[in-house]
């Protein structure tokens, strides 16, 4: 997919920053994870974990804890 800005240089960021603005807004509209969210922004997995963190975006939801409940139970 090929997307189309107007010029960085006015918004005052780079193409890595905005591509990581961009996965943490999706990753926080629960459109991707954290593992997509990192390719996506084009850094490791650590990196864009305390890129959520620093962004006050929760790494663990309460989804995710549902998940994981029903997979225990499953598994038990």
């Amino acid at each position: 997919m090929t997307l189309e800005l107007p010029d960085l240089e006015m918004s005052h960021l780079t193409a890595g920053e905005l591509r990581l603005e961009l996965a943490c807004a999706l990753y926080e509209r629960g459109r991707m994870g954290k593992v997509a969210g990192a390719e996506l922004a084009g850094v490791d997995f650590f990196t864009f974990q305390r890129a959520l963190g620093e962004r006050q975006l929760p790494a663990f939801t309460i989804e995710m804890l549902q998940e994981d409940m029903e997979t225990l139970k499953r598994l038990l």
